[in-house]
């Protein structure tokens, strides 16, 4: 299944471990009738026109899923920014202009994510966008114009860490999404988390 006409690539940063859950990849534990990983890639497929995975050691741990999985572009620099390079580098592979990224943690994230951020940045192509609620910005849910990789990558290597940071010093625009009747973007950090997901899952959320 591909996205809609026009669609841009996406990645999921499937690269955080469960570590207040015992460690492993946190995407890859258990959620309705699937994993965590399974929900944000359903969510994300009708959105975009391609999707890669994001996370670093041995990809094989993701073969159940027919992705590409993608590591960081740059070794020695964990966190989101660093996947965000990883993001922007294959997405031009792809010959994409711009690419969106998702956490993987996040299974319950708008199915018009993508839409409202491009609707949010247009004027500004050369401009992250970024999503957010009242409650603040959410940076790993963005929109990156690939043509700020190697800008990027001066800035990891410079010891830039912090995505919001990094995104206001280059004209960040900001897509608002309403938080009721639940966060979209609530992610799983602990088993509370998860077993407050589940019981989304199971009230259709």
């Amino acid at each position: 299944m591909t996205g809609p006409p026009d669609s841009i690539p996406g990645v999921i940063l499937a690269g955080g471990l469960a570590t207040r859950m015992g460690g492993g990849d946190k995407a890859l534990l258990p959620l309705g009738d699937g994993t965590i990983l399974d929900h944000v890639i359903a969510r994300l497929r009708p959105q975009v026109g391609g999707i890669a995975l994001n996370a670093n050691g041995d990809a094989v741990r993701f073969a159940e899923y027919p992705l590409p999985v993608i590591a960081d572009s740059v070794a020695g620099f964990p966190g989101p920014l660093g996947g965000i390079l990883a993001a922007m580098d294959w997405a031009a592979g792809q010959d994409a202009q711009s690419v969106v990224t998702v956490a993987g943690d996040t299974p319950f994230f708008p199915p018009d994510l993508v839409a409202r951020l491009r609707a949010a940045g247009q004027g500004r192509a050369a401009c992250p966008v970024i999503a957010a609620t009242s409650d603040g910005w959410h940076p790993t849910f963005g929109l990156w114009p690939v043509g700020l990789r190697d800008d990027l990558r001066t800035a990891l290597a410079g010891g830039a860490r912090r995505v919001r940071l990094w995104a206001r010093d280059h004209g960040a625009q900001v897509a608002m999404f309403d938080a009721e009747p639940h966060d979209p973007f609530f992610n799983i950090n602990t088993p509370a988390d998860l077993a407050l997901a589940r019981e989304m899952v199971e009230a259709g959320a």
